[in-house]
Protein backbone atom coordinates (compact mmCIF):
# COMPACT_ATOMS: atom_id res chain seq x y z
CA UNK A 1 0.00 0.00 0.00
CA UNK A 2 1.85 3.56 -1.27
CA UNK A 3 1.83 6.49 1.88
CA UNK A 4 -1.11 8.01 0.47
CA UNK A 5 -3.32 5.14 0.26
CA UNK A 6 -2.32 4.23 4.19
CA UNK A 7 -2.94 7.95 5.46
CA UNK A 8 -6.25 7.91 3.32
CA UNK A 9 -7.21 4.56 5.03
CA UNK A 10 -5.88 5.59 8.72
CA UNK A 11 -7.87 9.00 8.39
CA UNK A 12 -11.28 8.45 7.01
CA UNK A 13 -13.53 10.51 7.72
CA UNK A 14 -11.43 12.36 10.06
CA UNK A 15 -11.85 16.49 10.11
CA UNK A 16 -8.59 17.50 11.12
CA UNK A 17 -5.27 15.97 11.57
CA UNK A 18 -2.83 17.86 13.15
CA UNK A 19 0.10 19.45 12.55
CA UNK A 20 -0.28 18.97 8.85
CA UNK A 21 1.66 16.02 6.70
CA UNK A 22 3.19 15.20 10.74
CA UNK A 23 1.33 12.12 10.78
CA UNK A 24 3.12 11.24 7.91
CA UNK A 25 6.38 11.81 9.53
CA UNK A 26 5.41 9.60 11.98
CA UNK A 27 4.58 6.77 10.23
CA UNK A 28 8.15 6.94 8.34
CA UNK A 29 9.48 6.10 11.68
CA UNK A 30 9.43 2.47 11.16
CA UNK A 31 8.15 1.44 14.63
CA UNK A 32 4.41 0.85 15.82
CA UNK A 33 2.62 3.95 17.03
CA UNK A 34 1.00 4.49 20.11
CA UNK A 35 -2.65 6.02 19.45
CA UNK A 36 -4.44 6.81 22.25
CA UNK A 37 -8.44 7.15 22.90
CA UNK A 38 -9.62 8.20 26.41
CA UNK A 39 -13.34 7.89 27.25
CA UNK A 40 -14.87 9.18 30.55
CA UNK A 41 -16.89 6.41 31.99
CA UNK A 42 -20.16 8.14 32.85
CA UNK A 43 -22.88 6.11 30.86
CA UNK A 44 -23.28 2.50 31.41
CA UNK A 45 -22.76 1.84 27.42
CA UNK A 46 -19.75 3.04 25.07
CA UNK A 47 -21.73 4.28 22.48
CA UNK A 48 -22.25 4.05 18.74
CA UNK A 49 -21.62 7.77 17.94
CA UNK A 50 -17.96 7.21 20.59
CA UNK A 51 -17.45 3.89 18.27
CA UNK A 52 -16.47 6.32 15.23
CA UNK A 53 -12.95 7.45 17.34
CA UNK A 54 -12.18 3.35 18.48
CA UNK A 55 -12.91 2.80 14.52
CA UNK A 56 -9.93 5.19 13.77
CA UNK A 57 -8.06 3.25 16.42
CA UNK A 58 -9.23 -0.26 14.87
CA UNK A 59 -7.52 1.42 11.29
CA UNK A 60 -4.14 1.78 12.89
CA UNK A 61 -4.16 -1.20 14.79
CA UNK A 62 -4.48 -3.40 11.51
CA UNK A 63 -2.24 -1.62 10.17
CA UNK A 64 0.36 -3.19 13.03
CA UNK A 65 -0.15 0.04 15.46
CA UNK A 66 -0.72 0.25 19.28
CA UNK A 67 -4.01 1.25 20.71
CA UNK A 68 -3.80 2.76 23.99
CA UNK A 69 -7.23 2.94 25.52
CA UNK A 70 -7.57 5.47 28.29
CA UNK A 71 -10.38 4.62 30.77
CA UNK A 72 -10.82 7.91 32.50
CA UNK A 73 -11.48 6.86 35.67
CA UNK A 74 -10.35 9.52 37.48
CA UNK A 75 -11.10 12.52 35.55
CA UNK A 76 -14.52 10.93 35.40
CA UNK A 77 -14.32 12.63 38.72
CA UNK A 78 -14.00 15.73 37.49
CA UNK A 79 -16.24 15.76 34.31
CA UNK A 80 -15.06 17.03 31.37
CA UNK A 81 -16.38 20.34 31.39
CA UNK A 82 -16.28 20.21 26.55
CA UNK A 83 -19.77 21.91 25.45
CA UNK A 84 -21.17 22.33 29.10
CA UNK A 85 -22.41 25.45 30.37
CA UNK A 86 -22.46 24.79 33.89
CA UNK A 87 -20.09 22.08 36.04
CA UNK A 88 -21.02 18.67 35.75
CA UNK A 89 -21.92 17.03 39.21
CA UNK A 90 -19.72 14.34 40.99
CA UNK A 91 -20.24 11.11 40.19
CA UNK A 92 -20.26 8.51 42.81
CA UNK A 93 -16.85 6.33 42.75
CA UNK A 94 -18.77 2.96 43.16
CA UNK A 95 -20.68 4.17 40.00
CA UNK A 96 -17.75 4.83 38.21
CA UNK A 97 -15.96 1.84 39.20
CA UNK A 98 -19.25 -0.01 37.86
CA UNK A 99 -19.27 2.05 34.26
CA UNK A 100 -15.16 1.27 33.78
CA UNK A 101 -15.54 -2.75 33.71
CA UNK A 102 -17.87 -2.46 31.14
CA UNK A 103 -15.96 -0.38 29.20
CA UNK A 104 -13.58 -2.52 27.58
CA UNK A 105 -16.52 -5.31 26.99
CA UNK A 106 -18.29 -2.38 24.92
CA UNK A 107 -15.03 -1.59 22.93
CA UNK A 108 -13.76 -4.58 21.95
CA UNK A 109 -16.51 -4.91 19.78
CA UNK A 110 -14.73 -2.39 17.30
CA UNK A 111 -11.28 -2.72 18.26
CA UNK A 112 -8.27 -5.61 17.86
CA UNK A 113 -8.24 -6.32 21.71
CA UNK A 114 -4.82 -8.68 21.01
CA UNK A 115 -3.28 -4.98 19.82
CA UNK A 116 -4.58 -3.05 22.61
CA UNK A 117 -3.54 -1.44 25.55
CA UNK A 118 -6.28 -0.74 28.52
CA UNK A 119 -5.01 2.01 30.96
CA UNK A 120 -7.08 3.24 34.17
CA UNK A 121 -5.83 6.98 34.29
CA UNK A 122 -5.61 6.80 38.29
CA UNK A 123 -2.66 4.91 37.88
CA UNK A 124 -0.65 8.06 37.14
CA UNK A 125 -2.99 10.78 38.32
CA UNK A 126 -4.20 9.49 41.48
CA UNK A 127 -0.43 9.65 42.67
CA UNK A 128 0.34 12.85 41.32
CA UNK A 129 1.96 14.80 44.36
CA UNK A 130 1.09 18.42 44.91
CA UNK A 131 4.62 19.81 43.56
CA UNK A 132 4.08 17.76 40.13
CA UNK A 133 0.78 19.03 39.79
CA UNK A 134 1.99 22.90 40.31
CA UNK A 135 4.63 21.52 37.30
CA UNK A 136 1.58 20.60 35.38
CA UNK A 137 -0.18 23.46 35.94
CA UNK A 138 2.80 25.65 34.96
CA UNK A 139 2.96 24.37 31.61
CA UNK A 140 -0.50 26.32 30.19
CA UNK A 141 -1.46 29.70 31.32
CA UNK A 142 -5.23 30.91 32.24
CA UNK A 143 -5.63 32.93 28.90
CA UNK A 144 -4.80 29.26 27.09
CA UNK A 145 -7.29 28.03 29.10
CA UNK A 146 -10.20 30.85 28.63
CA UNK A 147 -9.46 29.66 24.43
CA UNK A 148 -11.44 27.19 24.75
CA UNK A 149 -15.30 28.18 23.45
CA UNK A 150 -17.04 27.01 26.56
CA UNK A 151 -14.89 28.29 28.97
CA UNK A 152 -15.02 31.95 27.15
CA UNK A 153 -18.55 32.31 27.03
CA UNK A 154 -18.93 31.25 30.66
CA UNK A 155 -16.27 33.88 31.58
CA UNK A 156 -18.48 36.02 30.00
CA UNK A 157 -21.38 35.47 31.39
CA UNK A 158 -20.14 35.59 34.80
CA UNK A 159 -21.41 31.75 35.17
CA UNK A 160 -18.78 30.03 37.60
CA UNK A 161 -16.15 27.86 36.42
CA UNK A 162 -14.33 25.79 39.39
CA UNK A 163 -10.33 25.47 39.28
CA UNK A 164 -11.13 21.79 38.66
CA UNK A 165 -12.57 22.15 35.92
CA UNK A 166 -9.51 24.62 34.56
CA UNK A 167 -7.18 21.72 35.57
CA UNK A 168 -9.57 18.96 33.24
CA UNK A 169 -7.98 19.30 30.02
CA UNK A 170 -4.49 19.45 31.79
CA UNK A 171 -5.06 16.20 33.44
CA UNK A 172 -6.17 14.62 30.26
CA UNK A 173 -3.07 15.92 28.36
CA UNK A 174 -1.25 14.41 31.32
CA UNK A 175 -2.41 11.23 30.02
CA UNK A 176 -0.50 11.58 26.95
CA UNK A 177 2.40 11.80 28.95
CA UNK A 178 2.24 8.76 30.65
CA UNK A 179 1.38 6.85 27.82
CA UNK A 180 3.84 8.60 25.60
CA UNK A 181 1.02 8.87 22.81
CA UNK A 182 2.03 9.42 19.24
CA UNK A 183 -1.29 9.86 18.30
CA UNK A 184 -4.23 11.14 20.09
CA UNK A 185 -8.11 10.47 18.67
CA UNK A 186 -11.25 12.29 19.57
CA UNK A 187 -14.31 13.70 18.77
CA UNK A 188 -14.29 17.42 17.16
CA UNK A 189 -15.45 18.43 20.84
CA UNK A 190 -12.10 17.37 22.06
CA UNK A 191 -9.94 19.20 19.77
CA UNK A 192 -8.46 21.76 22.48
CA UNK A 193 -7.75 18.84 24.78
CA UNK A 194 -6.11 16.94 22.19
CA UNK A 195 -3.93 20.19 21.35
CA UNK A 196 -3.22 20.52 25.02
CA UNK A 197 -2.17 17.35 24.97
CA UNK A 198 0.79 18.00 22.63
CA UNK A 199 1.62 21.36 24.57
CA UNK A 200 2.30 19.35 28.10
CA UNK A 201 3.89 16.52 25.81
CA UNK A 202 6.45 18.99 24.88
CA UNK A 203 7.16 20.42 28.23
CA UNK A 204 8.02 17.26 29.77
CA UNK A 205 10.17 16.48 26.62
CA UNK A 206 8.32 14.26 24.85
CA UNK A 207 7.41 14.46 20.64
CA UNK A 208 4.35 16.00 20.14
CA UNK A 209 1.42 13.25 19.45
CA UNK A 210 -0.54 14.59 16.31
CA UNK A 211 -4.43 15.21 17.11
CA UNK A 212 -7.00 13.25 14.93
CA UNK A 213 -10.41 14.50 15.04
CA UNK A 214 -13.35 12.94 13.59
CA UNK A 215 -17.07 14.57 13.43
CA UNK A 216 -19.91 13.86 15.96
CA UNK A 217 -23.10 11.19 15.25
CA UNK A 218 -25.76 12.91 15.22
CA UNK A 219 -28.89 10.61 16.51
CA UNK A 220 -32.10 10.36 15.20
CA UNK A 221 -33.68 13.76 17.17
CA UNK A 222 -30.97 15.46 15.77
CA UNK A 223 -28.60 15.82 18.11
CA UNK A 224 -25.45 14.28 19.83
CA UNK A 225 -26.17 11.16 21.53
CA UNK A 226 -26.27 11.45 25.09
CA UNK A 227 -27.38 9.38 27.91
CA UNK A 228 -29.49 12.21 29.72
CA UNK A 229 -31.80 11.90 26.74
CA UNK A 230 -31.35 8.70 26.03
CA UNK A 231 -31.11 9.11 22.31
CA UNK A 232 -28.20 6.90 22.00
CA UNK A 233 -27.49 3.25 20.92
CA UNK A 234 -25.13 1.42 23.16
CA UNK A 235 -22.27 -0.96 21.41
CA UNK A 236 -23.13 -3.86 23.95
CA UNK A 237 -26.94 -2.97 24.01
CA UNK A 238 -29.06 -5.92 23.54
CA UNK A 239 -29.62 -6.79 19.37
CA UNK A 240 -33.35 -6.22 19.26
CA UNK A 241 -33.07 -3.06 21.07
CA UNK A 242 -29.92 -1.77 18.39
CA UNK A 243 -32.11 -2.86 15.31
CA UNK A 244 -35.10 -1.01 16.82
CA UNK A 245 -33.43 1.80 17.52
CA UNK A 246 -31.36 2.09 14.23
CA UNK A 247 -34.58 2.08 12.01
CA UNK A 248 -35.81 5.15 14.28
CA UNK A 249 -32.79 7.30 12.19
CA UNK A 250 -34.65 9.47 9.72
CA UNK A 251 -34.11 9.66 6.21
CA UNK A 252 -31.78 12.48 6.12
CA UNK A 253 -29.08 11.48 9.04
CA UNK A 254 -28.68 8.00 6.51
CA UNK A 255 -25.70 9.31 4.73
CA UNK A 256 -24.02 10.52 7.70
CA UNK A 257 -24.43 6.79 9.62
CA UNK A 258 -23.55 5.12 6.53
CA UNK A 259 -20.28 6.95 6.04
CA UNK A 260 -19.02 7.52 9.65
CA UNK A 261 -20.63 4.05 11.13
CA UNK A 262 -20.00 1.59 8.10
CA UNK A 263 -17.37 3.65 6.28
CA UNK A 264 -19.50 3.06 2.77
CA UNK A 265 -21.52 5.07 0.71
CA UNK A 266 -25.54 4.70 0.96
CA UNK A 267 -26.78 1.74 -1.19
CA UNK A 268 -28.84 2.63 -3.93
CA UNK A 269 -32.44 2.17 -3.27
CA UNK A 270 -35.03 2.55 -1.08
CA UNK A 271 -34.29 4.48 1.96
CA UNK A 272 -36.18 2.03 4.26
CA UNK A 273 -34.17 -1.14 2.52
CA UNK A 274 -30.78 1.17 3.59
CA UNK A 275 -32.05 1.65 7.05
CA UNK A 276 -32.67 -2.20 7.45
CA UNK A 277 -29.27 -3.18 5.97
CA UNK A 278 -27.59 -0.43 8.07
CA UNK A 279 -29.68 -1.86 11.36
CA UNK A 280 -28.28 -5.57 10.24
CA UNK A 281 -24.99 -4.18 10.16
CA UNK A 282 -24.68 -2.88 13.45
CA UNK A 283 -26.22 -5.18 15.39
CA UNK A 284 -23.63 -8.46 13.18
CA UNK A 285 -20.74 -6.42 14.61
CA UNK A 286 -21.73 -6.25 18.15
CA UNK A 287 -23.69 -9.84 18.79
CA UNK A 288 -23.41 -11.47 15.04
CA UNK A 289 -24.87 -13.25 12.16
CA UNK A 290 -27.66 -15.26 14.67
CA UNK A 291 -28.25 -12.34 16.62
CA UNK A 292 -29.01 -10.10 13.14
CA UNK A 293 -31.85 -12.81 12.24
CA UNK A 294 -33.39 -12.62 15.85
CA UNK A 295 -33.51 -9.17 16.28
CA UNK A 296 -35.35 -8.23 12.74
CA UNK A 297 -38.29 -11.10 13.44
CA UNK A 298 -38.41 -9.34 16.73
CA UNK A 299 -38.31 -5.74 15.04
CA UNK A 300 -40.98 -6.81 12.23
CA UNK A 301 -43.61 -9.02 15.09
CA UNK A 302 -43.05 -5.64 17.50
CA UNK A 303 -43.11 -2.98 15.47
CA UNK A 304 -44.41 -3.08 12.20
CA UNK A 305 -47.01 -5.59 13.48
CA UNK A 306 -47.54 -4.23 16.70
CA UNK A 307 -47.84 -7.26 18.02
CA UNK A 308 -45.77 -8.80 21.45
CA UNK A 309 -43.13 -10.50 21.60
CA UNK A 310 -42.75 -14.69 21.25
CA UNK A 311 -41.24 -14.83 24.40
CA UNK A 312 -41.57 -12.28 27.63
CA UNK A 313 -39.36 -12.47 30.37
CA UNK A 314 -40.89 -11.98 34.15
CA UNK A 315 -39.98 -8.89 36.45
CA UNK A 316 -41.02 -9.53 39.97
CA UNK A 317 -43.15 -6.71 41.89
CA UNK A 318 -41.38 -5.28 45.20
CA UNK A 319 -42.08 -6.40 48.14
CA UNK A 320 -44.11 -4.64 50.55
CA UNK A 321 -47.88 -4.00 50.96
CA UNK A 322 -47.79 -0.53 49.87
CA UNK A 323 -47.72 1.34 46.65
CA UNK A 324 -45.25 0.65 43.60
CA UNK A 325 -43.61 3.37 42.51
CA UNK A 326 -43.50 2.67 38.58
CA UNK A 327 -40.47 4.74 37.34
CA UNK A 328 -38.41 2.21 39.36
CA UNK A 329 -40.17 -0.84 38.14
CA UNK A 330 -39.51 0.26 34.62
CA UNK A 331 -35.74 1.03 35.35
CA UNK A 332 -35.14 -2.34 37.08
CA UNK A 333 -37.30 -4.28 34.44
CA UNK A 334 -35.33 -2.71 31.58
CA UNK A 335 -32.00 -1.43 32.43
CA UNK A 336 -33.14 2.29 32.22
CA UNK A 337 -32.28 5.04 34.43
CA UNK A 338 -35.22 6.70 36.85
CA UNK A 339 -35.31 9.69 34.98
CA UNK A 340 -35.41 7.87 31.32
CA UNK A 341 -38.53 5.51 32.97
CA UNK A 342 -39.81 9.46 33.65
CA UNK A 343 -39.52 10.82 30.73
CA UNK A 344 -41.27 7.72 28.83
CA UNK A 345 -44.17 8.14 31.91
CA UNK A 346 -44.82 11.79 30.76
CA UNK A 347 -44.90 11.09 27.17
CA UNK A 348 -47.48 8.23 27.18
CA UNK A 349 -44.64 5.34 26.67
CA UNK A 350 -45.14 2.83 29.22
CA UNK A 351 -48.12 0.58 28.84
CA UNK A 352 -50.12 -2.24 30.81
CA UNK A 353 -51.95 -4.66 29.11
CA UNK A 354 -52.14 -2.23 26.27
CA UNK A 355 -53.23 0.69 28.05
CA UNK A 356 -51.36 3.72 28.93
CA UNK A 357 -50.28 4.52 32.33
CA UNK A 358 -50.63 7.47 33.87
CA UNK A 359 -49.89 7.64 37.62
CA UNK A 360 -46.83 7.00 39.40
CA UNK A 361 -47.51 4.93 41.99
CA UNK A 362 -49.81 2.63 41.29
CA UNK A 363 -51.49 -0.45 43.86
CA UNK A 364 -49.50 -3.88 43.51
CA UNK A 365 -52.73 -5.48 42.56
CA UNK A 366 -53.28 -3.61 39.47
CA UNK A 367 -49.95 -4.50 38.60
CA UNK A 368 -49.13 -8.08 39.09
CA UNK A 369 -49.51 -10.77 36.38
CA UNK A 370 -49.39 -7.49 33.79
CA UNK A 371 -47.40 -6.68 30.95
CA UNK A 372 -45.25 -4.10 30.92
CA UNK A 373 -44.65 -2.05 27.68
CA UNK A 374 -42.06 0.93 27.84
CA UNK A 375 -41.51 2.19 24.22
CA UNK A 376 -42.25 0.17 21.21
CA UNK A 377 -39.78 -2.98 21.98
CA UNK A 378 -39.44 -3.32 25.84
CA UNK A 379 -41.69 -5.71 27.37
CA UNK A 380 -41.74 -7.36 31.26
CA UNK A 381 -44.55 -9.49 32.89
CA UNK A 382 -45.01 -8.45 36.01
CA UNK A 383 -45.45 -11.26 39.10
CA UNK A 384 -45.60 -10.78 42.56
CA UNK A 385 -42.91 -10.58 44.71
CA UNK A 386 -40.84 -14.03 45.68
Amino acid sequence: MSTLALIDRLTRNAVDVLPHRELERKLELGRPLRVKLGIDVTAPYVTIGNGIPLQRMRAFQDEGHVGVLIVGDYTTRIGDPSGRSRERPMLDPAEIDRMAENFFDNARRVIDPERTEVRFNSEWLGSLGFAELLRLARTTTVAQILERDDFAKRFAGNVPISISELLYPLMQAYDSVAVEADVELGGTDQTYNLLAGRSVQQAYGLEPQVALTVPLLLSWDGTRMSSSRGNYIGLSEPAEEQFGKTMSIPDELLGQWWTLVVEQPVPDGAAMDAKLELARWIVRRSHGEEAVQAAEAHFTRVVREGGAPAEISSHPLPAGDGPVHVPAVIAAAFGLSTSEARRLLAQGGVKLDGVVVKGLDLPQAELAGKVLQAGKRRFARLVPPV
